[in-house]
């Protein structure tokens, strides 16, 4: 604790430099690693600071707030041992920490060392845009994928088999996800993600952050949502499935089963229909050979 209360102090002389005229002042970075991180650390000290800045603007963050430290751990520190093997980094927003494990990144959802920076920095100016009250886990996971970078083929993947596994998901049972198997984290890092990036489409760019503001001023996260976007929850979320319901179905139908189920079907139709032309012309045939009717007897 002496250590990282000494780190912070010197925040000011490792500032992410900021430049040209923006609308909000970059978040302070300290950046400390440990012997055999040296590269890493630099990679994330040379993150561009309007990269963060846009992280702020989802955010409708206007000021960073206190430093914040970033760490970089090693496989087989404390650090590493008290996640789960598949988890490269996370946040701790109330002291303003992040740990960042080169050795596992990128590991889903983040796609390079610089989206998990992003993804993680997210997790704190989050917090602190909410005025420090609690986030709905999916949400507040949600917001830090899109801050991590552009929405990509492993996110649309794991959405899609999300939705063929467990379709139509409540938002209120997606936060226990995170706490289940890989598989399940990750689903439910697709399905916060998805969410939240059609609310930044459906709703305009400053959706999240008058959410947060809300959130920030007293009110309930439901309440809060609405507020930010003039939606009920509940009916953004049955919306949400609406409009994505057909994707479940595409495997199935795009799928090489599917394909030679159709050509076979075309086949036996194209079949029934021929023998169907055959027995007509053979009945024809048959009514002009037949003799013609005897003429009845003259009376």
């Amino acid at each position: 604790m002496l250590a990282l209360s000494t780190l912070l102090s010197l925040a000011s002389l490792a500032a992410v430099p900021v430049a040209g005229s923006w609308p909000a002042i970059a978040p302070q970075l300290v950046v400390e690693a440990a012997p055999g991180l040296g590269r890493a650390a630099a990679r994330v000290r040379a993150v561009p600071a309007r990269a963060l800045v846009e992280v702020m603007e989802l955010l409708g963050l206007a000021d960073p707030g206190p430093p914040i430290l970033v760490l970089l751990a090693p496989e087989g520190s404390a650090a590493a041992r008290g996640v789960p093997p598949w988890i490269d980094g996370y946040a701790l927003p109330r002291t303003a920490v992040v740990v960042l494990l080169p050795a596992r990144a990128p590991a889903y959802p983040d796609a390079s060392l610089d989206g998990l920076l992003r993804h993680e920095v997210a997790h704190v100016l989050a917090a602190r845009a909410a005025g420090g009250r609690p986030l709905p886990r999916w949400f507040d996971e949600g917001l830090a994928m899109i801050a991590g970078g552009t929405w990509g083929a492993d996110d649309g993947a794991h959405f899609l088999l999300e939705l063929m596994v467990d379709h139509d998901l409540p938002l209120a049972r997606l936060d226990e996800r995170f706490a289940g198997s890989r598989r399940q984290v990750a689903g439910a890092y697709a399905v916060a993600g998805a969410f939240v990036r059609d609310l930044v489409q459906v709703h305009g760019a400053g959706a999240p952050g008058r959410i947060l503001a809300a959130i920030a001023a007293g009110a309930p996260f439901p309440e809060a949502f609405q507020a930010g976007t003039g939606v009920a929850l509940a009916a953004a979320e049955a919306d949400f499935w609406r409009r994505h319901s057909l994707q479940r179905w595409l495997p199935l139908l795009t799928s090489s089963t599917a394909l030679w189920l159709g050509i076979t079907l075309l086949a036996l139709y194209a079949a029934r229909r021929r023998r169907a032309r055959a027995a007509a012309l053979l009945a024809r045939w048959d009514a002009e050979e037949d003799p013609p009717a005897p003429l009845p007897p003259p009376p």
